[in-house]
């Protein structure tokens, strides 16, 4: 399989994400937005960063780059597409995922390690994991807080597309394991496909065991 790490200005962690990549043996390529998709990509990450300085809001303008015409039509074909934490906030913003991410509830940006839930273990991001599992990722956003209108959050809930909460290390979804307020603890949510998925934590930074830390692993292994 071959993956394109879309590049746009500002983004930060597309060199993270292809490292990530190929350390579990799937090849990848930075593909700038302005250049388009080639016709051979077989997965999509949109990476961590601060594209366009994150102006007006996170991820918004991203989101109207031509290029996404292309990402959200490989989803609408099945061809796996992951957002993370920039690359979330674009996929928001895009609408390939419902809600928004917004400023943290502590109004400053947050840089850590924290456990998450895993809430589904059946699709491509999560078959690595049992339901339940805690998985231990980092963060590092200043608008990570998930919101959407309640009832489109009881949709999310039935419909069973939370894919990650967060949770303490025993796996009891609190508030004070929340690191940013985000509604229902959500911490990763799947679009209307489940090959297409949104997360602020970072799996790509929790994937090199040179880095201490290989959780992250599994979410990347449905590009395998």
């Amino acid at each position: 399989m071959t993956v394109a790490v879309v590049r746009f200005g500002g983004s930060n962690c597309d060199r993270d994400a292809v490292r990530a990549l190929e350390h579990i043996g799937v090849d990848a390529d930075i593909v700038w937005h302005e250049d388009g998709l080639p016709a051979d990509v077989d997965g999509v990450v949109l990476p961590g960063g601060f594209s366009y300085g994150d102006y007006l809001r996170a991820g918004a303008m991203a989101a109207h780059s031509p290029i996404m015409d292309e990402v959200r039509d490989l989803a609408e074909n099945g061809v796996p597409v992951l957002g993370v934490c920039n690359g979330a906030q674009i996929g928001c913003e895009a609408s390939m995922t419902p809600g928004a991410f917004t400023t943290n509830a502590s109004a400053r940006f947050q840089c850590e390690h924290v456990t998450v839930r895993v809430e589904r273990a059946d699709t491509p991001w999560t078959a690595a994991y049992d339901e339940g599992d805690v998985v231990t990722l980092p963060i590092a956003h200043g608008e990570g807080r998930f919101e959407i209108g309640e009832d489109r959050y009881d949709d999310l809930v039935a419909e069973d597309r939370i894919l990650f909460r967060y949770c303490d290390e025993d796996g009891n979804v609190t508030d004070d394991a929340n690191p940013n307020g985000s509604r229902g603890n959500v911490a990763g949510i799947l679009g209307e496909r489940d090959t297409v998925a949104v997360l602020m934590p970072h799996p790509e930074r929790a994937t090199l065991p040179e880095l201490g830390l290989t959780d992250g692993q599994g979410v990347l292994t449905a590009f395998a």
